[in-house]
């Protein structure tokens, strides 16, 4: 795509209809009272009427044999207008079955605000190749239905993406969280998630890096880089390359910003590292003049590490990454941390918009198409 071809879908107001869909996951039929919560916040706290459709609390097993339906729920909230935007319950695994049954010209034809993320990576890329600016996140079981309460931090964001024209610059969080509460017990709803204290987001890379304490201690003074982003969740670009399904064409890429996140699955060191060396050796990696990371969980509720081990994690990944995109990209700035992703609190940063990295200030904007 060329600059001019990119859109942001119109903002949404207050009392507007937003479709619910599931592109991938079934747990809202597993977890309905995670998923009414979800709903509620969405008319109480933000002033939208959810629309759900069909797919939305489909159970598993049918929305694993009909990959169809789930693209004709998203075809079908796109096409409708009295629908301003779309927000899925969760991500899941296998939304790369459906994607190229989607008819590019309902989407096109008709741009929507689209919230999604994790395995939604595949959809925000689909909606990258026409031209379409898309939300990474925030989502009905996860961000909508945080137990306890939502985090002020991921209100603020969601706020701008659902109303306003661009998420404009972002800030650091005080605090995070990769504390996962047990969904099937309802008295969990309740609770707030663990949280400790942020050390901000790590600076790295660039001409003008400082050495290899610089992931650690900050302090690339390079220059301000802005150009548009794409990109997504690791494990999900991972299997959207393998399969070339929704990948843009390398030389589309060129000056733009490298969204990278990782998700629940914790994928180790090694695997990031070979994953960006495939990116690398297909010439990717050279295209982009930033890499913007977002904070990488270290638990789940099958691996609940102590801090210690969870903070060694965090620093393997970040060393991996930042090494194997210097061997392919030495001039990219490298932010690590930043609040999008699978930790709390996120933002949901657009896919496809314009963003400035400035290394120098440590500050992030996104803007506009």
């Amino acid at each position: 795509m060329t600059a001019d071809e990119f859109t942001v879908p119109p903002a949404l107001s207050p009392g507007d209809r937003v479709a619910i869909v599931a592109t991938s996951s079934g747990a809202a039929a597993q977890f309905p009272h995670v998923y009414e919560l979800g709903l509620e916040r969405i008319r109480e706290e933000f002033g939208l009427e959810p629309v759900e459709y069909p797919t939305a609390t489909a159970d598993q097993e049918t929305l694993y044999a009909d990959p169809e339906m789930r693209a004709r729920d998203v075809e079908d909230a796109f096409r409708d207008p009295e629908i301003s935007g779309v927000i899925t319950t969760l991500g899941g695994d296998d939304q790369i079955r459906f994607v190229d049954s989607l008819d590019p010209d309902v989407l096109r034809e008709n741009p929507t605000r689209f919230f999604g993320y994790s395995d939604n990576t595949v959809l925000a890329s689909s909606l990258w190749q026409l031209g379409i600016v898309s939300y990474y996140g925030p989502s009905v079981l996860t961000e909508f239905a945080m137990q306890g309460e939502m985090f002020d931090h991921t209100v603020e964001y969601s706020r701008r993406a659902l109303f306003e024209g661009t998420i404009g610059e972002i800030e650091p969080a005080e605090y995070f969280s990769d504390h996962d509460l047990e969904w099937a017990d309802p008295d969990t709803l309740d609770r707030r998630r663990e949280t400790e204290p942020s050390d901000g987001w790590r600076w790295a890379g660039g001409a003008t890096a400082e050495t290899e304490g610089a992931a650690d201690a900050g302090g690339s003074d390079g220059d301000a880089v802005t150009g548009r982003t794409w990109g997504g969740c690791l494990t999900v670009l991972d299997q959207l390359l393998a399969a070339d399904v929704a990948v843009p064409e390398p030389n589309d890429l060129d000056g733009g910003i490298f969204l990278l996140e990782t998700s629940e699955v914790l994928p180790r060191p090694g695997f990031a590292k070979q994953f960006l060396i495939a990116m690398g050796e297909r010439g990717l990696l050279e295209r982009f003049d930033a890499v913007v990371v977002g904070r990488a969980k270290a638990r789940n509720p099958f691996e609940e590490p102590p801090a210690e081990e969870r903070r060694e994690y965090r620093a393997d990944l970040r060393a991996a990454i930042e090494d194997t995109i210097e061997l392919y990209n030495p001039d990219a700035p490298i932010v690590f941390d930043v609040e999008f992703g699978h930790c709390a609190p996120t933002v949901p940063v657009p896919v496809g918009a314009m963003a400035t990295v400035d290394p120098a200030a440590e500050r992030i904007s996104f803007g506009g198409a």
